[in-house]
């Protein structure tokens, strides 16, 4: 078939010039489909964003909601025997500390021995170490005697001993035991039986002025001992977590004196939550805002304003917009704090929220159990953050109102594909219709220009 730019080869009609107009005619059939196209396309880039700064709101309300965490102490004095860390929730108060003796774990040493390869027994044993009423067995091999096999043996099993191979000088190996825990109750026994020489060489009846020992004490167990606010307290470890209660102190030295230890309340971190949620809940308005836009169409217009936001007068979203305010005027019950505006937030005209800084701060200050219980409430269906953190966790479900919007628009946009599909498949049907009958007429008139050229030549020769 002749191409477009031969439709009118041979002939003196402008048939390319007709068809290309045709066809930019049939072309514009689809024009609809692609302003649908392109609409759909952009609610769905509009609804992503809105999501992401829904799930910025949920993020804050789901931290804000959780109280516990975020309602802390901090420890305001300096002490040089011990530091604090606090768990949340702690009670402020002041606490006289000291700090008397720290705890230590037992090291016991071996008689000196001119080889640590060297032999110290002859036939297999079995050594028990026995510790806070446990008694652990590591047998040795009779070819595994030397003070680097003990040791390796030693360490091998699971104990709560370590053993090390001490070298004084080229003459002189010693062999350590140290427990890995500290406090009296991990003091060691030691006992060997198979083999006299080892025993004699590595038992510890626990007496350390025994003589007969074949280990010596060169570090005694201790436990931890401290007095707070004069009851006396012991431990077995440096770092003692009951005391003061949600109080985790770790023992770095002895005092000789009472420290004060001193716990106040730190709204700091309450404070950066509210603040984080205000700023997420504005920025969601400013989206908001941003993707419902409406500019009123001139006169003769005939198209909307292109500022207008891609989600301008939709259900859906007008709705989210409503519940979230809603729960800003929600009383909760249960507290002294009963609505958002007594922690000084309050909605401005423009939807978004204000914060007094010093009316929020006074009531964390005064009254941070009443602000916990407003926030959270009962942590399942009470309190403003749990509340929103609720709703939108519903909102932002796989079967949430945002799901439910995004697969109209998913499935509209599948539609409007296939409509277009089927569009240009009908527009090119068109075109080669109109192609083979220019084609036919091209070949008609062309045929009707030579036929009529001679006869002319025909009645010129005869005339002759």
């Amino acid at each position: 078939m002749a191409s477009v730019s031969q439709l009118g080869a041979g002939t003196s009609l402008d048939l390319d010039s007709l068809y290309n107009s045709l066809e930019a005619a049939e072309q514009k059939r689809l024009s609809p489909l692609t302003k649908q196209q392109t609409s759909y396309t952009a609610k769905l880039t509009a609804w992503g964003i809105v999501q992401t700064s829904l799930e910025k709101v949920q993020a804050a309300a789901s931290a804000l909601k959780d109280t516990s965490a975020i309602a802390t102490s901090k420890v305001v004095s300096s002490n040089s025997s011990f530091t604090a860390s606090l768990a949340n929730g702690t009670s402020a108060g002041n606490f006289k500390v000291n700090v008397t003796q720290l705890a230590e774990a037992q090291s016991l040493l071996s008689e000196t021995t001119d080889s640590s390869t060297k032999a110290l027994g002859s036939s297999a044993s079995s050594i028990f170490i026995e510790q806070n009423g446990k008694k652990t067995e590591i047998k040795i091999a009779a070819n595994k005697t030397s003070l680097n096999d003990i040791r390796d043996a030693i360490n091998q099993q699971s104990t709560g001993v370590n053993a090390s191979v001490i070298k004084a000088d080229d003459n002189s190996y010693y062999l350590s035991l140290t427990s890995k825990e500290t406090g009296e109750a991990n003091t060691m026994k030691i006992s060997v039986t198979g083999d006299q020489a080892i025993s004699d060489f590595l038992s510890y009846d626990g007496n350390a002025n025994n003589t007969q020992n074949g280990m010596k004490q060169q570090v005694a167990a201790k436990n931890a001992e401290l007095t707070v606010n004069g009851i006396a307290i012991t431990r077995s470890s440096n770092t003692i977590t009951d005391v003061p209660e949600g109080v985790t102190l770790t023992l770095t030295s002895i005092s000789g004196k009472e420290e004060n230890l001193s716990i106040q309340k730190d709204s700091a971190p309450m404070l950066e939550a509210v603040k984080a949620y205000v700023d997420a809940y504005n920025s969601l308005q400013t989206t908001i805002t941003s993707q419902t836009k409406y500019t009123a169409v001139k006169k003769g217009a005939d198209e909307q304003n292109a500022s207008n936001g891609d989600l301008v007068g939709d259900g859906t979203l007008r709705s989210i917009q409503s519940g979230l305010r809603s729960l800003i005027s929600t009383t909760q019950n249960g507290g002294d704090i009963s609505l958002l505006s007594q922690l000084g937030i309050k909605q401005e005209t423009t939807g978004k929220l204000s914060v007094d800084n010093s009316k929020l701060e006074k009531a964390l200050n005064e009254d941070p159990d009443s602000v916990m219980k407003f926030l959270s409430g009962d942590g399942k269906t009470t309190g403003f953050a749990t509340q929103t953190s609720n709703l939108l966790t519903e909102y932002l479900g796989s079967d949430g109102a945002i799901k439910t919007a995004t697969n109209g628009i998913d499935k509209s946009i599948k539609l409007v594909k296939q409509r277009s599909e089927q569009m240009v498949e009908s527009i090119n049907a068109t075109m080669a219709r109109y192609k083979t009958q220019f084609v036919n007429l091209s070949k008609m008139v062309s045929q009707m220009t030579n036929t009529s050229n001679y006869l002319a030549q025909q009645f010129s020769q005869s005339s002759k």
